[in-house]
Protein backbone atom coordinates (compact mmCIF):
# COMPACT_ATOMS: atom_id res chain seq x y z
CA UNK A 1 0.00 0.00 0.00
CA UNK A 2 2.85 2.40 0.75
CA UNK A 3 4.38 1.86 -2.69
CA UNK A 4 1.01 2.26 -4.40
CA UNK A 5 0.33 5.47 -2.48
CA UNK A 6 3.69 7.01 -3.38
CA UNK A 7 3.26 6.06 -7.01
CA UNK A 8 -0.40 7.01 -7.52
CA UNK A 9 -0.30 10.49 -5.99
CA UNK A 10 2.45 11.61 -8.40
CA UNK A 11 0.24 11.14 -11.48
CA UNK A 12 -2.52 13.43 -12.73
CA UNK A 13 -5.15 14.54 -11.86
CA UNK A 14 -6.93 13.98 -15.17
CA UNK A 15 -9.90 15.86 -16.57
CA UNK A 16 -12.53 15.61 -19.29
CA UNK A 17 -16.13 16.70 -19.84
CA UNK A 18 -17.50 14.02 -17.53
CA UNK A 19 -15.26 15.05 -14.63
CA UNK A 20 -16.49 18.63 -14.93
CA UNK A 21 -20.09 17.43 -15.06
CA UNK A 22 -19.71 15.30 -11.94
CA UNK A 23 -17.77 18.00 -10.08
CA UNK A 24 -20.67 20.34 -10.85
CA UNK A 25 -23.03 17.81 -9.23
CA UNK A 26 -20.81 17.57 -6.14
CA UNK A 27 -20.82 21.38 -5.96
CA UNK A 28 -24.62 21.29 -6.24
CA UNK A 29 -24.84 19.21 -3.06
CA UNK A 30 -23.02 21.98 -1.18
CA UNK A 31 -25.11 24.77 -2.74
CA UNK A 32 -28.61 23.26 -2.86
CA UNK A 33 -28.41 20.01 -0.91
CA UNK A 34 -28.98 17.90 -4.04
CA UNK A 35 -26.67 17.09 -7.00
CA UNK A 36 -27.92 19.72 -9.42
CA UNK A 37 -25.70 20.56 -12.38
CA UNK A 38 -25.59 23.83 -14.29
CA UNK A 39 -27.99 25.53 -11.91
CA UNK A 40 -30.86 24.68 -9.57
CA UNK A 41 -33.43 22.29 -10.99
CA UNK A 42 -31.19 20.29 -13.33
CA UNK A 43 -30.52 16.91 -11.71
CA UNK A 44 -27.50 14.84 -12.73
CA UNK A 45 -28.39 11.65 -14.59
CA UNK A 46 -26.47 9.48 -12.12
CA UNK A 47 -27.23 8.03 -8.67
CA UNK A 48 -26.41 10.57 -5.94
CA UNK A 49 -24.54 8.81 -3.15
CA UNK A 50 -21.00 9.44 -4.42
CA UNK A 51 -21.61 13.19 -4.43
CA UNK A 52 -22.99 13.14 -0.88
CA UNK A 53 -19.91 11.21 0.25
CA UNK A 54 -17.73 13.99 -1.23
CA UNK A 55 -19.71 16.76 0.43
CA UNK A 56 -18.38 16.53 4.04
CA UNK A 57 -14.80 16.47 2.80
CA UNK A 58 -15.43 19.55 0.66
CA UNK A 59 -16.95 21.31 3.66
CA UNK A 60 -13.85 20.58 5.77
CA UNK A 61 -11.08 21.14 3.20
CA UNK A 62 -12.82 23.47 0.75
CA UNK A 63 -14.45 22.91 -2.62
CA UNK A 64 -11.74 22.24 -5.21
CA UNK A 65 -11.16 19.76 -8.00
CA UNK A 66 -7.90 18.52 -6.45
CA UNK A 67 -9.66 17.80 -3.15
CA UNK A 68 -12.27 15.80 -5.05
CA UNK A 69 -9.59 13.80 -6.85
CA UNK A 70 -7.87 13.07 -3.52
CA UNK A 71 -11.15 11.57 -2.25
CA UNK A 72 -11.32 9.35 -5.33
CA UNK A 73 -7.67 8.34 -4.92
CA UNK A 74 -8.36 7.20 -1.36
CA UNK A 75 -11.17 5.00 -2.69
CA UNK A 76 -8.77 3.72 -5.35
CA UNK A 77 -6.29 2.70 -2.67
CA UNK A 78 -9.15 1.00 -0.86
CA UNK A 79 -9.89 -0.95 -4.05
CA UNK A 80 -6.29 -2.20 -4.07
CA UNK A 81 -6.72 -3.50 -0.52
CA UNK A 82 -10.00 -5.20 -1.42
CA UNK A 83 -8.47 -6.88 -4.47
CA UNK A 84 -5.85 -8.32 -2.11
CA UNK A 85 -8.48 -9.49 0.40
CA UNK A 86 -10.70 -11.06 -2.26
CA UNK A 87 -7.67 -12.71 -3.90
CA UNK A 88 -6.53 -14.05 -0.53
CA UNK A 89 -10.02 -15.37 0.18
CA UNK A 90 -10.43 -17.08 -3.20
CA UNK A 91 -6.87 -18.21 -4.04
CA UNK A 92 -4.54 -17.47 -1.15
CA UNK A 93 -2.18 -14.75 0.07
CA UNK A 94 0.27 -15.04 -2.83
CA UNK A 95 -2.35 -14.46 -5.52
CA UNK A 96 -3.91 -11.66 -3.50
CA UNK A 97 -0.61 -9.77 -3.23
CA UNK A 98 0.33 -10.16 -6.88
CA UNK A 99 -3.16 -9.28 -8.10
CA UNK A 100 -3.27 -6.14 -5.94
CA UNK A 101 0.18 -5.08 -7.25
CA UNK A 102 -0.84 -5.57 -10.88
CA UNK A 103 -4.14 -3.79 -10.26
CA UNK A 104 -2.41 -0.88 -8.53
CA UNK A 105 0.05 -0.34 -11.40
CA UNK A 106 -2.37 -0.84 -14.30
CA UNK A 107 -2.77 2.49 -16.17
CA UNK A 108 -6.53 1.91 -16.35
CA UNK A 109 -6.77 1.88 -12.55
CA UNK A 110 -4.16 4.59 -12.03
CA UNK A 111 -6.01 7.05 -14.26
CA UNK A 112 -9.44 6.24 -12.81
CA UNK A 113 -8.12 6.70 -9.27
CA UNK A 114 -6.76 10.12 -10.25
CA UNK A 115 -9.92 11.35 -11.95
CA UNK A 116 -13.02 12.92 -10.42
CA UNK A 117 -15.43 10.21 -11.57
CA UNK A 118 -17.73 8.11 -9.39
CA UNK A 119 -16.54 4.88 -11.05
CA UNK A 120 -13.78 4.29 -8.50
CA UNK A 121 -16.12 4.82 -5.56
CA UNK A 122 -18.60 2.43 -7.11
CA UNK A 123 -15.90 -0.21 -7.62
CA UNK A 124 -14.86 0.12 -3.98
CA UNK A 125 -18.35 -0.49 -2.64
CA UNK A 126 -18.92 -3.26 -5.19
CA UNK A 127 -15.75 -5.10 -4.14
CA UNK A 128 -16.67 -4.51 -0.51
CA UNK A 129 -20.13 -6.09 -0.77
CA UNK A 130 -18.59 -8.97 -2.74
CA UNK A 131 -15.91 -9.56 -0.09
CA UNK A 132 -18.41 -9.46 2.78
CA UNK A 133 -20.80 -11.67 0.81
CA UNK A 134 -18.10 -14.31 0.23
CA UNK A 135 -17.27 -14.28 3.93
CA UNK A 136 -20.96 -14.56 4.87
CA UNK A 137 -21.58 -17.50 2.55
CA UNK A 138 -18.53 -19.37 3.85
CA UNK A 139 -19.55 -18.78 7.47
CA UNK A 140 -23.27 -19.30 6.71
CA UNK A 141 -23.85 -15.98 8.48
CA UNK A 142 -27.16 -14.17 8.07
CA UNK A 143 -25.77 -11.05 9.76
CA UNK A 144 -22.88 -10.61 7.33
CA UNK A 145 -25.07 -11.62 4.38
CA UNK A 146 -27.48 -8.80 5.21
CA UNK A 147 -24.54 -6.42 5.64
CA UNK A 148 -23.40 -7.38 2.14
CA UNK A 149 -26.91 -6.49 0.93
CA UNK A 150 -26.61 -3.05 2.50
CA UNK A 151 -23.36 -2.37 0.64
CA UNK A 152 -24.91 -3.68 -2.58
CA UNK A 153 -27.49 -0.93 -2.18
CA UNK A 154 -24.74 1.61 -1.46
CA UNK A 155 -22.77 0.52 -4.54
CA UNK A 156 -25.85 0.73 -6.77
CA UNK A 157 -26.79 4.14 -5.39
CA UNK A 158 -23.23 5.30 -6.20
CA UNK A 159 -23.41 4.11 -9.81
CA UNK A 160 -25.64 1.58 -11.51
CA UNK A 161 -22.60 -0.50 -12.55
CA UNK A 162 -22.55 -1.65 -8.93
CA UNK A 163 -25.03 -4.35 -9.84
CA UNK A 164 -22.39 -6.09 -12.01
CA UNK A 165 -20.56 -7.71 -9.09
CA UNK A 166 -23.77 -9.31 -7.89
CA UNK A 167 -23.02 -11.88 -10.60
CA UNK A 168 -19.78 -13.29 -9.07
CA UNK A 169 -21.44 -13.32 -5.66
CA UNK A 170 -24.32 -15.35 -7.13
CA UNK A 171 -21.84 -17.80 -8.69
CA UNK A 172 -20.05 -18.19 -5.36
CA UNK A 173 -23.38 -18.58 -3.54
CA UNK A 174 -24.64 -21.42 -5.72
CA UNK A 175 -21.29 -23.20 -5.48
CA UNK A 176 -20.77 -22.82 -1.71
CA UNK A 177 -24.13 -22.14 -0.05
CA UNK A 178 -24.91 -23.93 3.22
CA UNK A 179 -28.07 -24.69 5.16
CA UNK A 180 -29.03 -21.32 6.64
CA UNK A 181 -28.59 -19.18 3.53
CA UNK A 182 -30.62 -21.55 1.36
CA UNK A 183 -33.79 -20.02 2.79
CA UNK A 184 -35.53 -18.07 -0.04
CA UNK A 185 -36.83 -15.54 2.49
CA UNK A 186 -33.24 -14.62 3.39
CA UNK A 187 -32.38 -14.26 -0.29
CA UNK A 188 -35.34 -11.93 -0.80
CA UNK A 189 -34.37 -9.96 2.31
CA UNK A 190 -30.88 -9.45 0.85
CA UNK A 191 -32.34 -7.05 -1.73
CA UNK A 192 -34.46 -5.03 0.71
CA UNK A 193 -31.76 -2.37 1.33
CA UNK A 194 -31.25 -1.89 -2.43
CA UNK A 195 -34.96 -1.43 -3.13
CA UNK A 196 -35.40 0.76 -0.04
CA UNK A 197 -32.53 3.09 -0.98
CA UNK A 198 -33.89 3.49 -4.52
CA UNK A 199 -37.44 4.19 -3.33
CA UNK A 200 -36.26 6.74 -0.75
CA UNK A 201 -34.18 8.66 -3.29
CA UNK A 202 -36.14 8.46 -6.52
CA UNK A 203 -39.73 8.44 -5.32
CA UNK A 204 -39.32 9.92 -1.85
CA UNK A 205 -36.78 12.74 -2.28
CA UNK A 206 -36.60 13.44 -6.01
CA UNK A 207 -40.21 12.54 -6.71
CA UNK A 208 -39.72 10.64 -9.98
CA UNK A 209 -40.64 7.15 -11.10
CA UNK A 210 -38.06 4.58 -10.00
CA UNK A 211 -38.15 3.08 -13.51
CA UNK A 212 -36.30 6.15 -14.78
CA UNK A 213 -33.08 4.41 -13.76
CA UNK A 214 -33.44 2.45 -17.02
CA UNK A 215 -33.78 5.61 -19.14
CA UNK A 216 -30.20 6.77 -19.11
CA UNK A 217 -28.58 9.18 -21.59
CA UNK A 218 -26.18 6.37 -22.51
CA UNK A 219 -29.12 4.59 -24.14
CA UNK A 220 -30.33 7.54 -26.21
CA UNK A 221 -27.51 7.88 -28.75
CA UNK A 222 -26.49 5.40 -31.43
CA UNK A 223 -23.33 4.78 -33.44
CA UNK A 224 -23.17 6.72 -36.68
CA UNK A 225 -23.15 4.82 -39.95
CA UNK A 226 -19.51 5.71 -40.56
CA UNK A 227 -18.32 4.66 -37.10
CA UNK A 228 -19.81 1.23 -36.61
CA UNK A 229 -18.03 -1.13 -34.19
CA UNK A 230 -16.28 -4.26 -35.40
CA UNK A 231 -17.36 -7.65 -34.06
CA UNK A 232 -14.09 -7.91 -32.08
CA UNK A 233 -14.11 -4.41 -30.61
CA UNK A 234 -14.03 -5.82 -27.04
CA UNK A 235 -10.90 -7.84 -27.78
CA UNK A 236 -9.26 -4.84 -29.44
CA UNK A 237 -10.10 -2.69 -26.43
CA UNK A 238 -8.66 -5.22 -23.99
CA UNK A 239 -5.44 -5.60 -25.98
CA UNK A 240 -4.95 -1.81 -26.01
CA UNK A 241 -5.79 -1.18 -22.36
CA UNK A 242 -5.04 -4.36 -20.42
CA UNK A 243 -1.91 -5.00 -22.43
CA UNK A 244 -1.02 -8.15 -24.31
CA UNK A 245 1.02 -9.53 -21.35
CA UNK A 246 -1.85 -9.44 -18.84
CA UNK A 247 -4.42 -10.63 -21.35
CA UNK A 248 -2.24 -13.57 -22.42
CA UNK A 249 -1.48 -14.51 -18.81
CA UNK A 250 -5.22 -14.53 -18.06
CA UNK A 251 -5.87 -16.86 -21.00
CA UNK A 252 -3.00 -19.19 -20.00
CA UNK A 253 -4.26 -19.34 -16.43
CA UNK A 254 -7.70 -20.36 -17.60
CA UNK A 255 -6.43 -22.94 -20.11
CA UNK A 256 -4.04 -24.55 -17.63
CA UNK A 257 -6.92 -24.99 -15.19
CA UNK A 258 -9.10 -26.52 -17.89
CA UNK A 259 -6.48 -29.09 -18.94
CA UNK A 260 -5.39 -29.91 -15.38
CA UNK A 261 -8.79 -29.96 -13.70
CA UNK A 262 -7.95 -32.67 -11.15
CA UNK A 263 -4.77 -31.00 -10.02
CA UNK A 264 -6.40 -27.58 -9.79
CA UNK A 265 -9.75 -28.70 -8.40
CA UNK A 266 -9.35 -26.36 -5.42
CA UNK A 267 -9.06 -23.42 -7.82
CA UNK A 268 -12.20 -24.36 -9.76
CA UNK A 269 -14.65 -22.10 -7.91
CA UNK A 270 -12.28 -19.10 -7.93
CA UNK A 271 -11.46 -19.53 -11.63
CA UNK A 272 -15.15 -19.90 -12.43
CA UNK A 273 -15.99 -16.72 -10.54
CA UNK A 274 -13.28 -14.69 -12.26
CA UNK A 275 -13.89 -15.98 -15.77
CA UNK A 276 -17.68 -15.80 -15.61
CA UNK A 277 -17.53 -12.26 -14.19
CA UNK A 278 -15.22 -11.12 -17.00
CA UNK A 279 -17.44 -12.82 -19.57
CA UNK A 280 -20.58 -11.31 -18.04
CA UNK A 281 -19.35 -7.71 -17.78
CA UNK A 282 -17.59 -7.60 -21.16
CA UNK A 283 -20.56 -9.45 -22.65
CA UNK A 284 -23.04 -6.86 -21.35
CA UNK A 285 -20.99 -4.11 -22.95
CA UNK A 286 -20.81 -6.10 -26.22
CA UNK A 287 -24.59 -6.60 -26.12
CA UNK A 288 -25.18 -2.86 -25.75
CA UNK A 289 -22.79 -2.11 -28.62
CA UNK A 290 -23.26 -4.93 -31.12
CA UNK A 291 -26.84 -5.85 -30.26
CA UNK A 292 -28.37 -2.44 -29.54
CA UNK A 293 -25.84 -0.16 -31.30
CA UNK A 294 -25.50 2.25 -28.37
CA UNK A 295 -22.68 4.75 -28.79
CA UNK A 296 -21.69 5.38 -25.14
CA UNK A 297 -20.85 1.75 -24.26
CA UNK A 298 -18.69 1.65 -27.40
CA UNK A 299 -16.57 4.75 -26.96
CA UNK A 300 -16.76 4.42 -23.17
CA UNK A 301 -15.88 0.72 -22.91
CA UNK A 302 -13.20 1.73 -20.42
CA UNK A 303 -15.99 2.67 -17.99
CA UNK A 304 -18.37 -0.18 -18.75
CA UNK A 305 -15.67 -2.86 -18.42
CA UNK A 306 -13.94 -1.28 -15.43
CA UNK A 307 -15.47 -3.63 -12.87
CA UNK A 308 -14.00 -6.60 -14.74
CA UNK A 309 -10.43 -5.31 -14.25
CA UNK A 310 -9.85 -6.83 -10.78
CA UNK A 311 -10.88 -10.25 -12.08
CA UNK A 312 -8.38 -10.15 -14.93
CA UNK A 313 -5.71 -9.39 -12.32
CA UNK A 314 -6.89 -12.19 -10.02
CA UNK A 315 -7.16 -14.86 -12.71
CA UNK A 316 -3.76 -14.01 -14.19
CA UNK A 317 -2.06 -13.77 -10.78
CA UNK A 318 -3.28 -17.22 -9.79
CA UNK A 319 -0.66 -18.56 -12.22
CA UNK A 320 1.99 -18.31 -9.51
CA UNK A 321 -0.06 -20.44 -7.11
CA UNK A 322 -0.74 -22.90 -9.92
CA UNK A 323 2.95 -23.04 -10.83
CA UNK A 324 3.72 -23.78 -7.16
CA UNK A 325 1.33 -26.73 -7.26
CA UNK A 326 2.84 -28.01 -10.51
CA UNK A 327 6.30 -27.54 -9.03
CA UNK A 328 5.32 -29.74 -6.09
CA UNK A 329 4.53 -32.59 -8.51
CA UNK A 330 8.04 -32.27 -9.92
CA UNK A 331 9.58 -32.36 -6.44
CA UNK A 332 7.55 -35.46 -5.48
CA UNK A 333 8.18 -37.07 -8.88
CA UNK A 334 4.47 -37.88 -8.89
CA UNK A 335 2.23 -37.27 -11.90
CA UNK A 336 4.83 -34.94 -13.38
CA UNK A 337 3.78 -32.51 -16.03
CA UNK A 338 6.83 -30.71 -17.41
CA UNK A 339 4.86 -29.30 -20.35
CA UNK A 340 2.22 -27.62 -18.20
CA UNK A 341 4.85 -26.54 -15.71
CA UNK A 342 6.75 -24.88 -18.56
CA UNK A 343 3.60 -23.21 -19.89
CA UNK A 344 2.68 -21.98 -16.42
CA UNK A 345 6.21 -20.65 -15.85
CA UNK A 346 5.89 -18.77 -19.14
CA UNK A 347 2.69 -17.30 -17.73
CA UNK A 348 4.53 -16.27 -14.58
CA UNK A 349 7.10 -14.47 -16.73
CA UNK A 350 4.20 -12.70 -18.42
CA UNK A 351 3.07 -11.57 -14.96
CA UNK A 352 6.53 -10.10 -14.33
CA UNK A 353 6.41 -8.40 -17.75
CA UNK A 354 2.94 -7.07 -16.90
CA UNK A 355 4.15 -5.47 -13.68
CA UNK A 356 7.03 -3.68 -15.40
CA UNK A 357 5.10 -2.67 -18.52
CA UNK A 358 2.21 -1.33 -16.41
CA UNK A 359 4.59 0.77 -14.38
CA UNK A 360 6.38 2.29 -17.36
CA UNK A 361 3.13 2.92 -19.22
CA UNK A 362 1.61 4.64 -16.20
CA UNK A 363 4.74 6.76 -15.83
CA UNK A 364 4.48 7.73 -19.50
CA UNK A 365 0.89 8.85 -18.90
CA UNK A 366 2.12 11.28 -16.24
CA UNK A 367 4.19 13.02 -18.93
CA UNK A 368 1.31 13.36 -21.43
CA UNK A 369 -1.08 16.28 -21.54
CA UNK A 370 -3.67 14.22 -23.45
CA UNK A 371 -4.35 10.49 -23.51
CA UNK A 372 -6.98 8.18 -24.98
CA UNK A 373 -8.18 4.76 -23.85
CA UNK A 374 -8.54 3.47 -27.40
CA UNK A 375 -11.28 1.02 -28.34
CA UNK A 376 -10.39 0.71 -32.02
CA UNK A 377 -9.44 3.13 -34.75
CA UNK A 378 -10.14 6.67 -33.61
CA UNK A 379 -12.81 5.61 -31.11
CA UNK A 380 -11.98 5.89 -27.42
CA UNK A 381 -12.38 7.74 -24.14
CA UNK A 382 -10.01 10.65 -23.59
CA UNK A 383 -8.55 12.69 -20.74
CA UNK A 384 -6.52 15.86 -20.39
CA UNK A 385 -3.65 16.03 -17.92
CA UNK A 386 -3.14 19.66 -16.88
CA UNK A 387 -0.52 18.56 -14.32
CA UNK A 388 1.74 16.69 -16.69
CA UNK A 389 5.33 16.12 -15.55
CA UNK A 390 7.78 17.86 -17.83
CA UNK A 391 11.31 16.51 -17.83
CA UNK A 392 12.75 14.85 -14.73
CA UNK A 393 11.82 16.27 -11.36
CA UNK A 394 11.29 15.06 -7.79
CA UNK A 395 7.95 13.41 -8.67
CA UNK A 396 9.70 11.06 -11.09
CA UNK A 397 12.01 9.89 -8.30
CA UNK A 398 8.99 9.34 -6.03
CA UNK A 399 7.40 7.17 -8.74
CA UNK A 400 10.46 4.93 -8.91
CA UNK A 401 10.71 4.76 -5.13
CA UNK A 402 7.07 3.68 -4.95
CA UNK A 403 7.68 1.04 -7.61
CA UNK A 404 10.76 -0.20 -5.73
CA UNK A 405 8.68 -0.58 -2.56
CA UNK A 406 6.07 -2.63 -4.47
CA UNK A 407 8.77 -4.87 -5.98
CA UNK A 408 10.53 -5.38 -2.64
CA UNK A 409 7.28 -6.55 -1.10
CA UNK A 410 6.68 -9.06 -3.89
CA UNK A 411 10.27 -10.36 -3.77
CA UNK A 412 10.11 -10.78 0.00
CA UNK A 413 6.93 -12.81 -0.39
CA UNK A 414 8.53 -15.05 -3.05
CA UNK A 415 11.96 -15.51 -1.45
CA UNK A 416 11.35 -19.07 -0.21
CA UNK A 417 9.94 -20.29 -3.52
CA UNK A 418 12.85 -18.75 -5.43
CA UNK A 419 15.24 -20.74 -3.21
CA UNK A 420 13.28 -23.95 -3.86
CA UNK A 421 13.36 -23.49 -7.63
CA UNK A 422 17.10 -22.79 -7.52
CA UNK A 423 17.62 -26.16 -5.84
CA UNK A 424 15.60 -28.13 -8.48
Amino acid sequence: MLGSTLFTFTIGPFKNWDTGYEFSAASGVLLWGVPFTGGAGTMINQPPLGFYIDSPVFQIFGLSFNTGVTIVTCFGLGCILLVYLIGKSLYGKTTGLIASAIFALTPWQVVFSRTFLIDCQCLFFSLFFLFIGIYAIRKDSIRFFMLSGVFLGIAFLTKFYGIFLLFPLAVFYFHNRKKTLKNPIIIAAYFIPLVTFLLIWYQGIVGINILTIFWQDDFKFYNAAGAMPSSIFSFNFLVFNLGIFLLTATIISLLVSCFQRKLFKNFFAADLICFSTIFFIVGIDALFVLGLNFQAPYSGAVKYDYQALPFFCLLASSLLSKSNLLFSTLERKFNRSWIFFGITCAGVLLIVATIFSNFFKSVSYSHLNYLVFTVEGSIGYSFFNPSQIIGTNSLVYVQYIGFAVVLSGLLWMAKDKIKSIAKL
